[in-house]
């Protein structure tokens, strides 16, 4: 790929989108769990949250396990799930966060999962994953971020709409939204954007001209100069009107939009989700492990992209195997490599844990707008974006 031009598309959706609010509600319950466990001297590395969500025509369901401490109340797990859906914006008449239905049936952590994960407690004494399965992490030195152009862009138009919407500055955007760009490589890099699409929903009374005239100055914001696509290619809401979104127009489900959440596939995907799990289940914390350190190869120079695999077993503590590639842009040796990141960083569960400080409220801010390619910010949120393991690998470079 490296070697043509080609097109690459990848999208985004927005905090209002049905699956999106669904993974914010199950987001929010992992962090009421590691709140009050912080405030109850409850051991947060005892939390155990799966939580799925479902949302519809005012309808919120809540299915899954959870272990915390005593003080969590179902009122408490109600009033975040509300306040939730408030922030989003949602006050709708076939979606409202005070006049919902919450059905909520959550129950404990089933005994044998918990058996093979709790320290000293299974097959193995040391505390296990969560569960089977290969996660990927990514890196591309083709922004700033370190992330795959097209995705960062659809990222980037979406938020900023959001941000315009909740300011006031733009009421005519209502929470629902996606947005798409195809970026033009040549040899490998991105030289422009051949198409971008946004749809969003929108207040009654707007026609389908008037919602573009407002979409285009942040797309032609957001896009670097000369970018901007040809008309013909710059579409909004193609169907035309958009007024009934969110899940009072389509049903949410959490985990539906893994590929959103990570590299807009211009990197393999484990099959796992992220929302709604605590650090136990390898599929968020190991996919947070692989980013962190296949970022930190690229920040030291040691390849301008890289792709790197975590496999691991229910129980077990460490991981089967870890391979990077290097798509051929290697200044080091991979296999060399494979075996400095194991030396330099315990994966373990309870390793990742540690290291990232992942055993904290973080986790409803990852809703959004990927899991990958932000800030860290002073709660601890995105830690796995940290660049603080570039000197230790920066004397592999060949």
């Amino acid at each position: 790929m490296n070697s043509v031009d080609f097109l690459f598309t990848s999208e985004s959706v927005s905090e209002g989108h049905p699956d999106k609010v669904c993974d914010r509600i199950s987001d929010e319950v992992v962090d009421l769990h590691f709140r009050e466990a912080i405030k109850a001297g409850y051991d947060t590395s005892r939390v155990r949250v799966a939580c799925e969500t479902a949302a519809t025509t005012n309808q919120v369901a809540l299915l899954g396990e959870m272990r915390g401490p005593d003080t969590i109340t179902p009122d408490m797990v109600e009033d975040v799930v509300r306040a939730a859906v408030r922030d989003i914006g949602y006050e709708q008449d076939g979606f409202h966060w005070e006049h919902l239905k919450l059905d909520n049936w959550l129950h404990g952590q089933s005994e044998d999962i918990a058996a093979g994960v709790d320290e000293g407690t299974g097959t193995y004494t040391e505390e296990g994953a969560g569960d089977q399965g290969i996660m990927f992490g990514y890196a591309s030195d083709e922004t700033d971020e370190y992330m795959p152009a097209p995705i960062s862009y659809s990222h980037r138009i979406l938020k900023r709409m959001a941000e315009l919407r909740h300011s006031g500055e733009r009421p005519e955007f209502q929470p629902d939204a996606k947005s798409q760009v195809t970026m033009r490589y040549r040899d490998g890099l991105p030289v422009g954007v051949d198409a971008v699409v946004v749809s969003t929903q929108h207040g009654e009374g707007y026609s389908a001209a008037d919602i573009r005239d407002l979409v285009r100055p942040i797309v032609a914001d957001i896009l670097p100069e000369g970018w901007f696509p040809d008309e013909d290619s710059f579409y909004v809401n193609p169907t035309g009107n958009f007024v009934i979104g969110g899940p009072d127009g389509d049903a949410g489900l959490t985990g539906r939009k893994i590929i959103v959440d990570t590299y807009g596939g211009s990197a393999p995907h484990g099959g796992g989700a992220f929302s709604g799990k605590d650090p136990t289940k390898v599929d968020r914390s190991a996919a947070y492990a692989s980013r962190y350190l296949a970022k930190n190869v690229v920040a030291a120079g040691l390849a301008k992209r890289c792709t790197l695999q975590l496999s691991y077993a229910i129980g077990v503590a460490k991981p089967l195997s870890i391979n990077v590639n290097l798509h051929d842009t290697a200044n080091t040796d991979e296999r060399k490599l494979e075996q400095r990141l194991m030396e330099i960083m315990d994966l373990s569960p309870r390793g990742i844990r540690t290291t990232l400080g992942l055993g904290r409220p973080i986790y409803a801010r990852t809703a959004a707008y990927g899991h990958f390619g932000r800030t860290p910010d002073n709660e601890g949120g995105f830690s796995w974006e940290k660049l603080d393991l570039v000197d230790s690998l920066k004397d592999l470079v060949g």
